[in-house]
Order: C-alpha cells, then structure tokens, then sequence
C-alpha cells in the first residue's frame, strides 16, 4: 500500500531526513519530491523562519511480490505424463542399486507433473544440509523426466518426508521470531537460506498485522529480515 508524507526542515536535506526517520527507511525505499526550497525565498519572507518542504512516497517493494508470485504450471498430457514416469522409472531402478538396502520409491503422475517418494531412514546423506542435496537430485530428475518431452517436467522429490518436517521447523521459527520483533521492536535477520524456504517464512507472516518480511542479498547469501510493520 503507497504511504506518503510531508517534511519539512530548515534545509532540504534536513527535511529528507526527518522523513525518513518518520517512515523508519533508507533514502532508496522512498520518492523524493521537494514542494518548497530553501532558495525560493522573497525580500519580503527574509526575517522569516526557514521552511523546507518535501513529499516523500514509500517504493512499492517489486522484490518480494516476485518472490512468492506462484509460477504458471504447465500441464501435461496422458501421453506425456506416461513417457515421464518411465524415464524416471528406469533412471530410480539403477540408482537404488547405489542406495542403502531395502530403499523403495513410489512415483505418483498427474498432469501438473511427478511426485517421487524415497524412503529408508539412511538416507541422510540424500538429503544434505538444509536439503541441499535433495533439491539437486530433484532438478536431476525433472531434467530426466522431460526427455523426448517438448514441454518441461515439474518433478517434486521428498525423502522420508524431510519436506513437511521442514516446513513445521521453519513455520515454527518465524513465529517464534516474529514474537521477538514485536517484543524487542527491533528487525531480525534470519541465517541464509534458499528460495522455497524463504518463501516458507514469507508465506507463514503474510498475515501477521504486527510483522513483515524482506529478502535483501544476493543468492546464494540472500536472507529474510523480519521487522514491525511502520
């Protein structure tokens, strides 16, 4: 939602920063428009106290609404869905003769795309720190899928449901910290984390009237401040 305000100080620069301590921001989040200026003054006005005017319009934050724009989904025919699920079929029958003993998978078709589950509680090592290695493998195996397929396969990869568990472990820690911020009245930074955690975090806080959220940084470093709404 746009905000503006008015400023004044006795010098343009003052009024610019008594608007951005008023709207709590750096200069590059707002709009700067000066309505009067300390050099536009007449004979008469001389003796008077020095007024400065400024409107200043809070940026609409295009970053955060590209984030967790949902993508389009490209749909799949029969055909197609079928042609998938071999090419992965045939690519899991040789892996999991790499994975621990007694690994099973179950693949689930629809038109959206693939859903692949592994499961064996020794597969840690599959998914990796913070589900790093999870995700490789899954972009792994939507580059298979999609084989002699003109369209791209979405594939969705979880192991022994470390997704879920994740999810509630992030859910739970953007609540915990959103209690902090409004405690503390003081922004957050959360540790780095990938996109579909991020996205976890804003998604949870979306409806927190106290709250907001802002990814600043750059990938693979880029992380979530949490702060209270101005």
């Amino acid at each position: 939602m746009e905000k503006t305000i008015i400023s004044e100080g006795r010098t343009t620069n003052e009024a610019i920063e008594n608007g951005l301590k008023q709207l709590r921001v750096s200069k590059d989040k707002v709009e700067i428009k000066v309505l009067e200026n300390e050099e536009k003054r007449s004979f008469f006005s001389i003796l008077a106290p020095r007024v400065v005017k400024v409107e200043m319009t809070l940026k609409e934050d295009k970053t955060e609404k590209k984030e967790i724009k949902p993508k389009k989904i490209i749909e799949l025919s029969e055909e197609e869905q079928e042609k998938a699920e071999e090419n992965v079929k045939n690519f899991m029958e040789e892996i999991i003769k790499e994975l621990p003993e007694n690994t099973t998978y179950v693949i689930h078709k629809d038109k959206t795309g693939l859903n692949v589950e592994i499961s064996n509680e020794n597969l840690g090592f599959l998914i990796g720190y913070r589900g790093e290695t999870l995700y490789a493998f899954q972009n792994i195996l939507s580059a298979i899928a999609g084989k002699d397929i003109d369209k791209k396969v979405r594939v969705i990869l979880d192991i022994e449901g470390y997704k879920a568990k994740r999810e509630k472990t992030l859910e739970e820690l953007a609540e915990k910290v959103a209690k902090t911020v409004i405690k503390t009245r003081k922004p957050v930074k959360l540790e780095p984390m990938q996109a579909y955690e991020r996205k976890i975090i804003h998604s949870k806080l979306q409806q927190n009237d106290k709250v907001q959220t802002e990814s600043i940084g750059e990938e693979p470093n880029r992380r979530i401040v949490i702060s209270l709404k101005k």
